[in-house]
């Protein structure tokens, strides 16, 4: 079984952001940055079943340089070999992603593609199902469940108000919601293997995005709050607050 594994590398949600001079992207400067949490699922998922039913599994990612750290964490994790669809450039969009990933994905003609259900950067939730879109793919995502019987796969996926249960067949493309598995804790003997295993550098394909960020900027400071200590007494002063300052009615 042929499992490929997409990647990405996102600043640790516990980093201090601040915008850089140029108002459209993240000053870099002292930012930590780790393997896509929801990717993290996907990595676990993929190697359990090649430890159940063989093959390998190619973890790919696209990006910078820097991108190689979210490849060698699936190495550590058990992932066989590495390709990083390698861009100049930090400026891309999710269609820029989801096309280079695609042209790699087809030439592999993996079994299964994971993903992780969305980066915690750009929250897009759309790589998947735009790689999905592109190669003609069957697609389920915030998958918490997977069962493999022969070439048909059936995953249960996260939905408002309760759960779906989606059949299809291979080749799929399946993106990994928490709770789908317990992600592994690279041991000392993962670590070192890891450092000998290549990692594959291939050019871009495709460099044409199509959005733009005019703009960036972090959300408004949070205002103090108010404390009314009337009791019941103190309603009418809470609507009029709600009312005329919060204006949520």
């Amino acid at each position: 079984m042929k499992l490929v594994v997409c990647v990405s590398l996102v600043p640790d949600s516990t980093t201090k952001i601040k915008i850089a001079d140029s108002q459209t992207a993240i000053d870099t400067a002292g930012v930590a940055f780790i393997i896509n949490p929801y990717d993290e699922y996907a990595v676990e998922e993929a190697v359990q079943l090649k430890e159940k039913n063989g093959g390998e599994v190619i973890a790919v990612s696209f990006g910078t340089d820097k991108s190689r750290d979210a490849i060698k964490k699936a190495f550590q994790m058990g992932a066989d070999k590495g390709i990083l669809i390698k861009s100049p450039v930090p400026d891309f969009d999710s269609y820029t992603v989801a096309r280079n990933l695609a042209d790699v994905i087809k030439e592999l003609s993996p079994d299964i593609v994971f993903f992780g259900k969305q980066s915690i950067d750009f929250d897009g939730l759309v790589v998947p199902n735009m790689v999905a879109e592109i190669l003609n793919m069957p697609s389920v995502n915030v998958v918490t469940r997977l069962d493999i019987n022969g070439g048909i796969v059936t995953a249960e996926r996260e939905i408002e108000g309760g759960k779906e249960i989606v059949t299809a067949s291979m080749p799929v493309i399946i993106g990994a919601q928490k709770g789908l598995n317990t992600p592994r804790y690279p041991n000392l003997k993962s670590i070192m293997a890891s450092k000998s295993k290549p990692i594959e550098e291939r050019p871009q394909t495709y460099t044409g995005n199509k959005s733009e960020v005019f703009e960036m900027s972090l959300p408004s400071a949070k205002g103090k709050g108010k404390i009314l200590e009337g009791g019941a007494a103190s309603v009418p002063e809470l609507v009029k607050l709600l009312r005329e300052e919060a204006k949520v009615i």
